[in-house]
Formats: structure tokens, C-alpha cells, sequence
């Protein structure tokens, strides 16, 4: 299988802000456990991550076009809250899409409770961590 995992705003900036919050892992690091995990079955997995909410839905849109993956993981950061653009190109992709926080952003400000991806992704996996990202290509693998 083939998986692409998309991390939006300020994901470049992991490992080095709130670490309480995100930890002390950058995202290189963080991709490099993904890799590891899923090269174990002989998966295969594309990184890509944007400040930039419009290169985000462009990724959606040529994986989709594409056909290059089986599944997506995103993490959107703060556009989570308010992109109804990402909303609408999940919507429109055939590709089963897992939303992934590495915070639980239940147990955060009250603005983060509210998700308005999550009606049209297949699952979403927060509070673990770098740790969300493998549980949630888990799910996707027993699709």
C-alpha cells in the first residue's frame, strides 16, 4: 500500500515550539518512524507539509488525480478550526482521509474542540503523540 501524510501550519516548526504540548521530535524525525513502520510490510509512504492552505488542497487534489495512494493522513494544524477549503477537497477525493492531531485538542482551548474536517474523514486519532500518526495507518491498513 501507498500512504501520504500531509501535515499543514506550523508543523514545520515541530519539535522546536510548545514542546509540552508536541514534544521534542521534529517532523523529519517524526516521518522517519512512519517510514520505518510501514516499510516492515513493505509499504510505501510520500511526505508533504505547507504552511500554505492552498498547497494542501493541491496535494489532496493530485493525490486524487493522480491515484498515487491508498490512503491519507492529515494533520492540518490550526486549519483544522476553519478550512472549509480542505473540508471541500476531502469531500470531493475518493481516497479515505484519517484527520490526526498530536495533542488532544479536546483537553485544549476551547476554539480546537470543534473540527470541521472530521465529518468527512474516515477516522481521526488525537492525543498520542507522534503516536497518532501510527495508529492512524493502522486503521487505514485494515481497510
Amino acid at each position: 500500500m501507498k500512504f501520504l501524510v500531509i501535515n499543514g501550519v506550523n508543523l514545520n516548526l515541530t519539535g522546536k515550539r510548545e514542546q509540552g504540548v508536541y514534544g521534542t521530535e521534529t517532523l523529519e524525525e517524526i516521518n522517519e518512524k512512519i517510514k520505518s513502520f510501514l516499510e516492515v510490510n513493505g509499504d510505501e509512504v510520500e511526505f508533504f507539509q505547507s504552511n500554505i492552505e492552498g498547497e494542501l488542497v493541491n496535494a489532496l487534489h493530485d493525490a486524487y488525480l493522480g491515484g498515487s495512494c491508498d490512503g491519507i493522513i492529515l494533520n492540518a494544524g490550526a486549519f483544522t478550526h476553519y478550512s472549509y477549503a480542505l473540508r471541500d477537497a476531502i469531500a470531493a477525493i475518493d481516497i479515505p482521509v484519517v484527520e490526526v492531531h498530536m495533542s488532544n485538542v479536546h483537553a485544549r482551548d476551547e476554539f480546537r474542540h470543534k473540527s470541521v474536517l472530521s465529518e468527512v474523514c474516515r477516522g481521526v486519532v488525537c492525543g498520542f503523540g507522534a503516536g497518532s500518526y501510527i495508529a492512524a495507518l493502522a486503521g487505514l491498513k485494515t481497510l
